[in-house]
């Protein structure tokens, strides 16, 4: 990971945003897949959905791929930020586009100054999937984090009083079931389960769901021949149902964009989260059902549900898991061998 100090100054556009996506690659994404892809132009980057990493059975609609592209988005605004880039960014409508967004530098434009306070939580926000302190997420928390989605368009509702807990877990306690009951799904998430001492840059390693060694080489294989369900289902219940606050991200509409901004919107809350010394973890199974997504958007009183998760102070420490470096997923567009897919638009 270069530093700080290797910032191109003196470098062409294209030059600074490709070290700003050193930056961009330490987003989180659904079972740490890091579905994105940036081509790089003559003057210019392209964030790009890459779908050979995509969750069919978890996501098959996407929706998780994409907002995890704008997470990585996100960071990357909040780098230029930080070193002073004023970025123009043009965000795909088209539903069916792999290209997600165009990012230029934009000489003419002063840098997004706000942002640049949230850099130095972007190498220390990890997920956190252990419990959280009771009561620290405090009012003032959370106004604030709804503000930040609101920056970008999204709904965010906050849920601390135990009757609302409880009904959003026992979704999440459905959907467990529901889930997992599956052999693909299955199959699917033991596909993204490593070891503790594993070499990947991607995936789940057995350390980030709080396992040791040894339960962490058998893991994969527990997961992928049984039906675990009723024991993940009790024990998400029990964290939700225990967490300071449970968050919903909402949009009016549901399309590619909106996706990408609530990506954005994601991020940008779990920076501040992060300097406020506050964790999270995500509860997006009833979100990953149709059936369920349409209850949880009745009962939340939300027109489209994208994002559930909880937040608090941690009980535990948790170690980041591993990413692939910038250059593993910059490619020269002139190279790539769907150059004609990668046209602007």
């Amino acid at each position: 990971m270069p530093t700080e100090a290797d910032f191109p100054a003196n470098g062409s556009d294209l030059e600074k945003l490709r070290f700003l996506v050193n930056y961009a690659v330490l987003a989180p994404s659904s079972h740490n897949s890091q579905p994105w892809l940036f081509i790089t132009h003559d003057n210019h980057i392209a964030l790009h959905a890459d779908r050979t990493r995509g969750l069919p059975v978890a996501d098959p609609h996407d929706r998780e791929l994409v907002i995890s592209c704008g997470c990585a988005l996100f960071n990357l605004r909040v780098a230029a930020a930080r070193f002073g880039v004023a970025l123009h960014i043009e965000r795909n409508p088209d539903d069916h586009e792999d290209r997600l967004a165009n990012i230029h530098i934009d000489s003419e434009a002063a840098p997004e100054a706000a942002l640049a306070s949230l850099f130095e939580a972007i190498p220390r926000r990890v997920t956190n999937r252990f419990p959280f302190q009771p009561g620290s997420v405090s009012a003032d928390d959370l106004h604030a984090f709804a503000e930040a989605c609101a920056a970008h368009g999204i709904s965010l509702r906050s849920y601390t009083d135990d009757a609302s807990r409880h009904a959003i877990a026992e979704r999440i306690a459905e959907a467990d079931r529901q889930q997992l009951a599956s052999d693909a799904f299955r199959r699917e998430l033991a596909s993204w389960l490593h070891h503790n001492r594993t070499g990947s840059l991607d995936g789940m390693p057995g350390y980030a769901l709080g396992f040791g060694d040894l339960m962490s080489l058998v893991a994969p294989l527990v997961v992928r021949t049984f039906d675990i369900g009723e024991g993940i289902a009790a024990r998400d219940r029990d964290l939700a149902e225990h967490s300071p606050a449970l968050c919903v991200l909402s949009t009016g509409t549901d399309h590619h964009e909106d996706w990408i901004r609530t990506g954005e919107a994601l991020q940008h809350l779990l920076l501040e989260a992060t300097r406020r010394g506050l964790a999270a973890a995500f509860l997006n199974q009833p979100i990953e059902i149709d059936r369920l997504r349409q209850d949880l958007a009745h009962h939340v009183g939300a027109r489209f549900p994208q994002v559930l998760l909880r937040l608090g102070k941690p009980t535990r420490e948790a170690k980041a898991t591993a990413r692939r470096p910038a250059e593993a997923v910059t490619i020269d567009a002139g190279l790539h061998e769907n150059y004609r897919a990668f046209q602007g638009f």
